[in-house]
């Protein structure tokens, strides 16, 4: 009895491979055997989730800085415009905008400024800083002073540049960076200085000079430039160049020039973004 009892079991497995055999056969006829995915155990009720999940990056928004390139390119032809009072940031009003000035050749001081700005606005992006501009190009009238001043505040800026080109008298040369003195709120004390000495810092590493006709050490505290005094963000603005100096005209006027001021430029805002603390 207990051998057959055995040999009836053999039977059993032996049909039951057979069984199997005949289903694998069958699957590899019908186009082979698909894999049952694998079973993923689930959380017992009221677990902590899992360390992967915990762990899940986190978005963070990259830093706003907003270029103001100086005057725009209309504003000669709109002077009813553009001579419009405004209010200064110090209790007075000041003329919505200027024409700006021009090299002894007739190159434009608007065309410069937005030249470079546009070309520091590619540097930045590239290197994942989001770029607002006071204005998108050359062809238009303002903005206004005051309007530029607040732009930062409602671009949530980390910073604000102004960038221009100076019309002194010829034997005048250099750059300087400006900025609001007296400060008028806290972004327009350390943060602003800081700021400034940045871009001043970049602009001597680029191998441009000091003014040496305004200023001390080529920053020049300011308390009459109405978009830096209503500015609630910190912001600079730098006058990159003298344009009737002949070499500096020269240099504003050259591609090869408005790309060496603008890579200063970009230097400066990210050693400011990158400063320890």
């Amino acid at each position: 009895m207990a051998w057959r009892r055995g040999h009836r079991a053999t039977l059993r497995v032996v049909r039951t491979s057979r069984l199997w055999l005949c289903g694998v056969a069958l699957a590899a006829v019908l186009g082979g055997c698909a894999t049952p995915p694998p079973q993923v155990p689930l959380p017992a009720a009221g677990s902590a989730p899992s360390a992967a999940r915990a762990r899940s990056p986190v978005s963070v928004a990259p830093p706003v800085v907003v270029l103001d390139p100086g005057h725009n390119g209309r504003n000669s032809r709109n002077l009813a415009a553009i001579n419009r009072q405004v209010p200064d940031g110090r209790g007075g009003t000041k003329a919505c905008n200027t024409t700006g000035t021009q090299t002894d050749a007739g190159y434009p001081e608007h065309a410069f400024n937005f030249d470079v700005a546009s070309r520091v606005a590619q540097q930045l992006t590239a290197a994942g800083v989001r770029v607002v501009m006071t204005r998108t190009d050359d062809d238009g009238v303002g903005p206004c002073v005051d309007e530029r001043g607040r732009a930062g505040d409602s671009a949530g800026a980390a910073a604000i540049v102004s960038i221009h080109a100076d019309g002194a008298p010829a034997r005048g040369a250099g750059f300087h960076v400006a900025y609001s003195d007296p400060p008028l709120n806290p972004a327009q004390e350390a943060p602003a200085h800081e700021l400034s000495v940045a871009l001043r810092d970049a602009m001597r590493s680029a191998g441009f000079v000091d003014s040496n006709y305004i200023g001390r050490d080529g920053l020049s505290p300011r308390s009459d430039l109405a978009g830096l005094n209503l500015a609630t963000r910190p912001t600079a603005l730098v006058e990159c160049a003298n344009m009737r100096n002949p070499a500096e005209a020269a240099l504003v006027s050259s591609p090869e020039g408005r790309a060496r001021y603008a890579s200063a430029l970009a230097q400066g805002v990210l050693a400011y973004l990158h400063r320890p603390g």
